[in-house]
């Protein structure tokens, strides 16, 4: 099968399956994380169709939306590559790469490493800051039916990975628990590069946020 009749393949059971999903984790999301992985991997230059698998494939059954198993996702990615009679090594490390790219799995322990996880581990983390990552967030904070601020509760620095799961704070103190701090884990030229310029505005929508908040705008 051509590479190309593989992507559109991908494309069509991604789109089925996530059709009626969480906005924030919707097929527009995974279309956004594609798109920007295949920028960043010009320069990178890793596997163009492990990249595009795995970018395509990373959410396609989140373990938030799935009582919490993280083996659900690479599960139904691996099922689906081996019915397009996949190499198993590209299948392997496929799977693999959506296991550990999440930044809650960051806050385990990784073990496994490739440059084709740095590529769409960044095209992820860059969905999730920026103007869309704070449409994001507060879409899924709706969806959760959380607070947007509350200031009796506080931030919670170097969460572990088990309380990040767990966490049912507001949405503003998700910035500082997560969307903050991707910036300093790009790992790619290109990501650290458009990571800056998203992350700037993040401050800047903060500083209007607080100066709203207390009547001040």
């Amino acid at each position: 099968m051509q590479e190309q009749d593989i992507i559109q393949q991908t494309i069509d059971f991604v789109k089925r399956t996530l059709a009626g999903a969480e906005a924030g984790h919707d097929w527009f999301h995974i279309e956004r994380v594609y798109k920007t992985a295949l920028t960043i991997n010009e320069s990178a230059q890793a596997d163009t169709l492990v990249v595009s698998l795995a970018a395509l494939l990373h959410d396609i059954a989140d373990s938030k939306f799935n009582n919490g198993d993280e083996e659900i996702g690479p599960r139904i990615a691996g099922e689906f590559m081996e019915s397009l009679n996949l190499a198993p090594e590209i299948i392997l490390h496929v799977k693999q790469i959506i296991l550990n790219m999440s930044y809650k799995a960051s806050l385990g322990t990784v073990t496994f490493h490739s440059e084709e996880l740095e590529v769409v581990q960044d095209a992820d983390r860059l969905d999730a800051i920026g103007a869309i990552g704070i449409a994001r967030a507060f879409t899924y904070g709706g969806f959760k039916n959380r607070v947007l601020y509350d200031p009796a509760i506080p931030p919670v620095e170097n969460m572990s990975k088990e309380a990040y799961k767990n966490t049912t704070a507001p949405t503003i103190n998700h910035f500082y628990e997560k969307l903050l701090l991707l910036k300093d884990l790009m790992r790619t030229e290109k990501g650290k590069a458009m990571a800056q310029q998203r992350h700037d505005f993040m401050l800047h929508y903060l500083d209007q946020f607080y100066r709203e908040w207390e009547g001040k705008l």
